[in-house]
């Protein structure tokens, strides 16, 4: 069973005037404000090279651009990749990313040889109403070309205000023809929770997903684990596998629905040392509260789980809460506070290590595992749409995609370097007749379309996620020995 990726939602988030702290790399609390149209620095020298640059550079350069690479400037000699400049469109875009709603169409888009591409509409959003299918090639936006922009920039173009219309001009290789398409502007809901009751050998298991720690996840939980309480589930399994972090306060408000009030989950720890604990509170009643602190509890994480994901993996392990299965997780034990800027931008600056209950600093360490799973590859590698054509003696960073997905899915490869050997292409040939497609050795948009869809099939097959499977054998050994 796979959980949901993050995907690149085409949106414009709400701008939000409460700040948090948070631990993904990202904000917290405070502002720097200066009076709007003035240009004052500290330090003579700074005023002294914007002249300079403005007055006598051949080369002309917009005041705001200097400024911004200025502050971006100031960010990056910290030599600390937590700390960083955001634009007004940049802070904008990461406030979305932790949001309860986003408005937008709704559309997961990559960029693939130069082409914008429509990987997935997302179900009952703008832009499945509106026909928009995978494999559509966006050319034009608002009856201008695109080619040349990045990926950030069309974005930016298909963004827009709830009710708003955006017109599109796609390419539709099916049809091989071009398409004028209109989509009007909507919210789009972001679930950060899942749960799915799992019963096996006479035992219901809660298996709850947590991609993030957004501002809803918190009654997300809560009202997941409530549900599956009182379907009868008897333990809990937490997957946070991937989950890069979020708001402090929504992994205290989660931790707290486990153990008893009062309980510190994690440190606080400021630039001269000083520690302040984090305790969990219990502000809302919910029917099954005792029942929750008391059942057993696997947590699944992964390299890829950081930040707020640890402040919770750390915690249930620290206070034996929780028996942790999988990988190492990240390694992030550092605390950002965003700062407001009058140019509508934010600096976001660490101002704080976390610690763990034991005041342990996991940072460049990660949470160590109870017990370590590893994973099949096919997991952790990146499904895309490819749209080129590839044939014996070629060499592309797409065949080695290829190559990757057919070893992961036990056919045998010679390589997997990128260069389309004589093994890759009886690989190809025998993947195509077992998929029932149509035959050939070659890496075509059929062939990588279909390669996706087995990926996805293998990965929503309980049997074939390895660190979930250990923890349902787990459970079963705990419960069996009560």
């Amino acid at each position: 069973m796979q959980r949901s990726r993050f995907m690149l939602f085409v949106i414009l988030a709400a701008l939000a005037t409460v700040v948090f702290l948070l631990l993904d790399g990202c904000a917290g609390e405070g502002s720097a404000k200066k009076e709007e149209g003035t240009l004052s620095a500290s330090f003579p020298v700074i005023d002294e090279a914007f002249n300079v640059i403005k007055k006598q550079g051949v080369y002309p350069v917009d005041k705001d651009r200097l400024i911004e690479g200025a502050l971006r400037g100031m960010a990056d000699v910290i030599g600390d990749p937590y700390s960083t400049y955001l634009s007004q469109e940049e802070a904008a875009a990461h406030k979305e990313s932790l949001a309860g709603e986003r408005i937008g169409i709704g559309a997961e888009i990559t960029r693939s040889n130069g082409k914008y591409i429509i990987v997935a509409p997302v179900k009952g959003s703008p832009a499945e109403k509106a026909g928009l299918q995978p494999y559509d090639e966006i050319v034009r936006i608002d009856d201008e070309r695109i080619e040349g922009e990045s990926l950030q920039d069309v974005v930016q173009r298909i963004r827009g205000k709830k009710g708003t219309t955006v017109s599109m001009t796609i390419f539709r290789p099916d049809l091989d023809k071009h398409i004028e398409v209109s989509v009007v502007r909507d919210s789009i809901p972001v679930k950060t929770v899942s749960t799915e009751m799992i019963e096996e050998r006479g035992q219901k298991i809660g298996y709850i997903s947590i991609t993030m720690f957004g501002n809803e996840s918190r009654q997300e939980w809560l009202d997941g684990t409530n549900k599956l309480i009182k379907d009868g589930a008897q333990s809990l399994i937490i997957d946070v596998r991937g989950n890069p972090g979020g708001y402090l306060h929504t992994v205290g408000g989660i931790v707290g629905s486990l153990v008893k009030k009062d309980t510190t989950f994690a440190y606080m720890q400021d630039a001269a040392g000083t520690l302040e604990p984090l305790v969990t509170e219990k502000t809302d009643k919910f029917p099954y509260d005792e029942k929750l602190q008391k059942m057993p509890i696997v947590l699944l994480q992964d390299k890829g789980s950081a930040s707020a994901s640890e402040v919770m993996s750390a915690a249930l392990k620290d206070l034996k809460r929780g028996y942790i299965i999988g990988a190492t997780s990240f390694g992030k034990g550092t605390v950002q506070e965003t700062l407001d800027l009058s140019n509508g931008g934010e600096m976001k600056l660490s101002t704080h290590k976390w610690l763990t209950p034991k005041e342990k600093w996991i940072h460049g360490k990660g949470v160590k595992e109870d017990l370590e799973v590893v994973q099949s590859e096919l997991f952790g590698e990146h499904i895309r749409l490819v749209t080129e054509v590839y044939t014996e003696g070629d060499y592309h960073d797409d065949i080695a995609y290829g190559q990757k997905l057919l070893t992961g899915l036990g056919y045998s490869v010679a390589r997997n370097d990128g260069f389309f050997d004589e093994s890759t292409s009886r690989a190809v040939s025998a993947f195509r007749e077992d998929a029932e497609v149509e035959a050939g050795p070659t890496m075509d948009r059929l062939f990588f379309s279909t390669v996706k869809i087995k990926v996805e099939e293998f990965r929503n097959d309980r049997k074939n996620d390895d660190q979930l499977q250990m923890a349902i054998g787990y459970i079963h050994h705990i419960v069996a020995g009560k």
